[in-house]
């Protein structure tokens, strides 16, 4: 596989093309819309008297791969909720055992328990309550959640960082370090069940940006894994407003550039087109930008512990919020499919134990303010079974 530098010199230039895929990575971060991101401003609206529907408002805004939202959930039982995964959004090409998602569905629970907390309700979760899948994720439940007044109940202060929390794909001001103590304060946050480790070592921060670029690399240059994300792609305003799920590639210059045929779909499937080497070129200059890294280990790799590797990640990106440092996540070395065996066993050899499983890898800096992300309303995610 080509290093970084002889990659980056068989790509041409173009300025318009380069303008647009600034956007795209991006995504909303470069333009205000009100509706697709509506969820963000209405969570917790009061005139909404069931404290289920007001904790499901900020659950739904937790983060997930690919912005698949692939929660379902079940109301029709008092003072309970029973949440599901949505098979139609699962990622089959980078994640196929559904690991990925269930740790997005994990992010979901803690924020979903946290924003009970705030209303005084213990929400208590019972997780694969009619049994545990195993290689694949089926119809089965993915947790049961009781809601009870209580009168012992004690709101967590990461929740005042919800409505903030971004995930911030952007370059990262690389004349600033991330401090050992910042560091350190977001590891105290998370369960001490699982491991969290990190690292600001100039030479240790160099090798895991050229790792992650291999991994970017080979994703992107891998056919069906570029077509998942490809498919996945909302390209301007109308597409986003329509599915607000998905990878957004917002702003009024990727509208312009989308109707002019400069960037489509086709293009950003074509290892050979303009548009698709712009893209890796403005993703070398966001991936190399890493000031710091941060990972979370699990000692086995079970549901649960996928469960537990999402509790894990929300609160660390909560904490990163509320210390104003911008977080990462880069999924693409820890995926399981098969051309990406050589990466997964390197970036495991460097940063973990024999036999711990690394669930979340993520880069850290200080960057711009970004935009919140599209969502679903949480009507839309509501289910009768």
């Amino acid at each position: 596989m080509p290093s970084r530098r002889q990659f980056m010199k068989i790509v041409g230039s173009s300025a318009v093309v380069f303008a647009a895929t600034s956007v795209l990575g991006a995504g909303c971060s470069q333009t205000q819309r009100s509706g697709p991101t509506a969820p963000w401003q209405e969570a917790g609206r009061p005139d909404d008297s069931d404290p289920r529907r007001r904790a499901l408002s900020y659950a739904i805004l937790a983060p997930n791969p690919h912005n698949r939202q692939p929660w379902q959930v079940d109301l029709d039982h008092a003072n309970e909720i029973v949440l599901y995964c949505d098979p139609d959004r699962l990622l089959a090409e980078t994640d196929p055992f559904e690991r990925q998602i269930l740790i997005g569905l994990g992010c979901f629970l803690e924020v979903l328990r946290m924003a009970a907390a705030q209303d005084g309700m213990l929400a208590t979760v019972e997780r694969f309550p009619d049994g545990v899948p195993a290689n694949h994720l089926d119809t089965r439940p993915i947790a049961r959640i009781r809601f009870r007044q209580s009168k012992t109940v004690q709101p967590d202060p990461l929740f005042a960082q919800v409505l903030e929390r971004r995930t911030l794909k952007e370059p990262f001001d690389t004349a600033r370090p991330v401090t050992e103590d910042l560091l350190s304060q977001i590891s105290q946050v998370v369960p001490t069940s699982l491991s969290v480790d990190s690292t600001n070592d100039p030479q240790r921060v160099a090798q895991l940006r050229e790792l992650s670029w291999q991994a970017h690399l080979l994703e992107m240059t891998t056919d069906r894994t570029n077509m998942e994300s490809v498919r996945l792609m909302r390209i301007g305003r109308r597409e986003i407003e329509a599915n607000p799920d998905g990878i957004d590639l917002g702003g009024p210059a990727m509208g312009m550039l989308s109707f002019l045929g400069i960037v489509t779909r086709e293009k950003l499937a074509d290892p050979t087109s303009t548009a698709f080497k712009q893209g890796l070129e403005m993703y070398d200059g966001i991936l190399n930008s890493a000031m710091a890294y941060l990972w979370i280990t699990t000692d086995g790799n079970s549901r649960l512990d996928q469960l537990d590797a999402g509790t894990a990640w929300v609160r660390a990106n909560l904490k990163a919020t509320e210390l104003g440092v911008g977080i990462h996540p880069l999924s693409q070395s820890l995926q399981e499919y098969v051309e990406m065996t050589e990466l997964y066993a390197s970036i495991h050899a460097r940063l973990a134990d024999s036999g711990k499983r690394i669930q979340m890898f993520a880069r850290l800096g200080y960057g711009p303010t970004t935009n919140p992300s599209p969502r679903w309303p949480v009507e839309t995610r509501i289910v009768h079974r």
